[in-house]
């Protein structure tokens, strides 16, 4: 049904012999050249699809992050996963798998989004503010063609007059609803026009400027906070020093002289475990860290430390990491004297708290002595003859020692782990192909070392305990994760702002309404009314006709004779922002 003198296209023409291909009428593309490929790129980055996908690629980006220890927040566990894995730990270190969120590609995602995040924006907040202060479209002509449309009659005499009043009450009542109002008139009709739901578009723009400012702090946060890692035993203390942390990871900017010094003591580490759920015996319930703290300005302050439930003290955030067993270990020379004493951090290996530990006596003795400990702290013997912990609270505590005489390695000055004994330059004392069982003791005994060298006492935490109670006879230690960062408080109004701008995107409808009153042919006086939405909005129809009838009670006009109108136009029109009509092609 197009015109008969509507054409396509050009029609190619007919290259002539020897001339070149395409030369008559076909479609020559311009050449972008190089500032027009830059146009290009840039304006594919800054696109809001692109925006979205670097969103959901940086969080796809992260996972690995929660799959595989990081060193920034737990180094130990990096060392353990080396260990356990030596085949597969250098391949993903290779990907900076444990330093993910400072990863090269991470960055790259991460600069990316920021990026298109700021290209999206600004365009988008230019043509926002034209379009507040823009004036509500021109009424259409055809208002029976937009997609919910009613009428309704005014009384039968009504007047130019009338008309004119009702269309005022009308704008009246549009603009107490919140909408924005133009009146026109066009060939003496007299319309009102009438947009709200501007809010949706400023939400999103919050949304995406929120984001972006999340970004920012947390890059900033990054850049001047810190991470530190200490494991503490009941009863010893910690300070906020540089040199007090076991493991400590500066962001890029950070200054050491801007720690802020302060004691924390573990007064004592409590855990529940699940004992009437028989499917469920020995798992722990809660763990809650008792400690103390104490600053410059003051004296001690009773704090507690909880899983998820952060200790905030000067300007950091104590978490709560991990525990275990330390049990108190005090070595003894031929001649009594104690050369080592010490509660020994005994690195849990299952969830019955089956723990290796390593005592290093480097002096006092004739040679070097280093022992490897396992402790039980429900201990039982398999059918191999190995012993097992089944169960994880201290009911029946048992603390094995192999014993190693040698060079400890660390003369020479080289690091060594506190966790770990190389025993390659050691002669084995104990236990493996020696014939000597591997010491073993419970709390409160003491045995002999082999060859005289001296005797191991396992010192009972609680001498005060009743025989055979041994649920306080072994310290706990407690790992903690001290936390600063400066722009937390940004980050969580931050937050605020995304998931404020989210939901006013999401339930703010766009609505433009029109009112205009006709006159028929035969005199009649008709009040139109119809709506158009921007994007979906299934509640446009009522709303539509909720106004018409509230308006038309008023203004005393009523339903036409045989109004059928459903809010769908008879030739299935649709209408751009522009407030124009355009009736599609059969």
């Amino acid at each position: 049904m197009r015109p008969a003198d509507h054409i396509d296209a050009p029609e190619p023409a007919e290259p002539a012999a020897g001339a070149a291909g395409g030369a008559g009428g076909g479609v020559t593309q311009p050449k972008l050249g190089f500032v027009g490929w830059l146009r290009f790129a840039w304006r594919q980055l800054t696109s809001m699809r692109t925006a979205l996908l670097l969103l959901l690629l940086l969080a796809i980006a992260a996972v690995p992050g929660s799959l595989v220890p990081q060193r920034s927040s737990d180094p130990n566990g990096v060392t353990q996963y080396f260990q356990d894995n030596p085949d597969l730990a250098p391949v993903l270190d290779s990907f900076s798998m444990f330093d993910v969120y400072s990863s090269p590609w991470f960055s790259a995602v991460y600069l990316l989004l920021f990026v298109s995040l700021i290209g999206c924006i600004i365009p988008r907040t230019k043509h926002h503010l034209e379009a507040l202060r823009a004036r509500p479209p021109r009424t259409p002509v055809r208002l029976s063609r937009l997609a919910a449309y009613t009428e309704r009659e005014l009384p039968a005499g009504s007047d130019a007059s009338a008309a004119e009043a009702a269309v005022a009450d009308a704008a009246k009542r549009l603009k107490q609803s919140g909408y924005r109002v133009e009146r026109y008139e066009l060939r003496g009709e007299a319309s009102v026009s009438a947009e709200r739901g501007y809010l949706r578009e400023t939400g999103n723009l919050v949304f995406h400027t929120a984001l972006l400012g999340v970004l920012v702090t947390v890059g900033i946060g990054g850049g001047f906070g810190f991470a530190g890692q200490r494991v503490i035993v009941e009863g010893q203390s910690f300070v906020n020093t540089l040199g007090a942390f076991d493991s400590f990871n500066p962001g890029r900017f950070f200054n050491d002289a801007e720690l802020t010094p302060y004691r924390l003591s573990l007064e004592r580490l409590d855990v529940v475990y699940e004992t009437e759920n028989s499917d469920a015996i020995g798992q722990p319930t809660d763990f809650t860290a008792h400690v103390t703290v104490e600053g410059e300005d003051g004296g001690p302050t009773d704090g507690t430390v909880k899983v998820n439930e952060p200790l905030r003290v000067f300007g950091t955030d104590v978490f709560l990491l991990g525990n275990g067993y330390a049990p108190t270990i005090t070595v003894r020379n031929a001649d009594g004297d104690v050369v080592f004493t010490d509660s020994v951090p005994f690195l849990p290996e299952d969830a019955n708290l089956t723990s290796i530990g390593v005592v290093k006596v480097t002096d006092g003795l004739d040679d070097q002595l280093g022992m490897i400990g396992f402790l039980y702290p429900t201990q039982d013997v398999m059918t191999t003859g190995a012993y097992t912990s089944t169960y994880p609270d201290l009911v029946y505590p048992v603390l094995t020692l192999n014993v190693y005489e040698g060079d400890l390695g660390i003369d020479d000055g080289t690091p060594t782990s506190v966790y770990t004994l190389d025993p390659s330059d050691m002669e084995q004392l104990t236990g493996g192909d020696t014939g000597v069982d591997s010491l073993e003791l419970m709390p409160g005994e003491t045995v002999d070392l082999p060859g005289g060298r001296g005797t191991v006492t396992f010192e009972n935490a609680d001498a005060d305990a009743a025989e055979g109670d041994y649920s306080t006879s072994v310290k706990r230690f407690a790992s903690f994760d001290v936390h600063h960062d400066p722009t937390q408080g940004w980050v969580l109004v931050f937050a605020i702002l995304i998931l404020a701008g989210l939901m006013t995107s999401l339930f703010v409808p766009r609505r433009r309404i029109w009112v205009k009153a006709v006159t028929r042919r035969d005199g009649r006086i008709v009040l139109e009314y119809a709506g158009l939405a921007r994007g979906e909005d299934p509640n446009l129809d009522d709303a539509v006709r909720s106004f018409a009838d509230a308006h038309a009670v008023a203004a005393g006009a009523t339903a036409p004779a045989g109004d059928t109108s459903d809010g769908e136009t008879a030739s299935g029109a649709s209408v751009d922002d522009s407030g124009s009509t355009s009736k599609p092609a059969t």
